[in-house]
């Protein structure tokens, strides 16, 4: 079983500040789970306390149910692939390859075995007698993916792989690791700050801010039912219109919804995602209703993002489908429907009617 499991790490580098603060986390056999979170949120520190390369001031860490707060990395069975690619430059690709298995004296033979299969995997079989140089930005990194997998550790960890990658690229090297880890069925740990990687490759999400975890689950229920105001704009693109309801003013919207008073009047800010809102009849009585000033129109093929305000302090952005027939300077009237809102109260927290 190769279960990772974090039980109230805490890291700090000045013996006062913490800059993980106690994080609890079971990682299960063969999931692929992914930290993700803005720069400087702890999640690559926390990575590398898993793999050895940062020490653990508080707490305990296990991979197959062993404690390795105190092993070194090169004994926590763990290969990392991170984003720079670490390839040794004057080594062939098969040389970089075998390099780690030679060095734990594996027998030629199943080195050969290892290296063939991870290289027709990855589609690099062709490339094994070049050179790092003489190889693209996604070769290099199919390359590091191979000296991972040649070493069929108990897990994978990722530091940001894709992110010296162009876009097309990024989007075939998300599919190809998904597939692969499929495949392999080994317990993956991905970091990424980029939210729709995020979404498309993992199992289960940790969103993580200033250290702390706000919310664990599927990306699909991050996306329906963010526990904070903070996963609720992190996770979407674009992010979730959020209105503090004493920031807009009762002249500005209409909000209708089947609750007794006093949870209503724990609301503060109400959340709608721009593929949630809809352009309605003036006479229209939806849970949600507001009139906004068109200020920009963007058209991204298929569909057009509107971007407007309801007042000088609050932008609301919000999707159509195909071009649309609006104008900068329109007045419109647009809305949502109850189950398309999310509340939330004054700490930011999520209230559920």
């Amino acid at each position: 079983m190769s279960k990772i499991i974090l039980d109230n790490v805490r890291k700090s580098y000045d013996g006062k500040n913490d800059v993980i603060k106690g994080v609890s986390l079971t990682i299960d056999d063969g999931e692929f789970l992914v930290l993700v979170g803005p720069s400087g949120c702890g999640k690559s520190t926390l990575l590398r306390m898993i793999a050895g390369l940062e020490s653990i001031t508080d707490g305990t860490i296990s991979i197959s149910d062993r404690v390795v707060n105190d092993i070194e990395p090169s004994e926590r069975d763990i290969a990392m692939v991170f984003q720079n690619y670490a390839l040794y430059p004057h080594m062939t690709v098969r040389e970089n390859l075998a390099y780690g298995l030679k060095n734990r004296k594996t027998p030629k033979a199943e080195i050969d075995r290892r290296i063939e299969a991870a290289a027709k995997s990855l589609e690099i079989y062709d490339f094994l007698d070049r050179k790092p140089r003489q190889l693209s930005g996604g070769q290099r990194q199919r390359v590091a993916m191979g000296r991972a997998i040649v070493r069929e550790p108990a897990a994978f960890l990722f530091d940001e792989p894709l992110s010296n990658l162009d876009a097309k690229l990024r989007v075939q090297m998300r599919v190809e690791i998904k597939r692969l880890q499929r495949s392999l069925a080994t317990t993956s740990v991905y970091v990424t700050h980029d939210q729709m990687e995020a979404m498309t490759l993992a199992d289960r999400l940790v969103v993580l801010n200033g250290g702390r975890i706000e919310q664990v689950g599927t990306p699909i229920e991050l996306y329906e039912k963010p526990a904070t105001t903070f996963v609720a704009t992190f996770i979407g693109s674009p992010s979730m219109n959020l209105l503090a309801l004493d920031q807009v003013g009762n002249s500005n919207y209409s909000l209708n919804l089947n609750a007794n008073e006093a949870l209503l009047r724990d609301i503060h800010t109400i959340g709608v995602r721009p593929e949630d809102v809809v352009v309605v009849e003036d006479h229209a009585q939806p849970a949600f209703k507001t009139q906004v000033h068109v200020d920009a129109i963007e058209l991204v093929g298929a569909e057009s993002y509107i971007h407007s305000h309801l007042n000088d302090d609050v932008s609301f952005i919000f999707r159509v489908a195909g071009r649309s027939r609006m104008k900068v300077g329109d007045m419109i009237h647009i809305g949502a429907e109850a189950e398309n809102i999310h509340l939330f109260d004054r700490d930011g927290r999520r209230i559920n009617l």
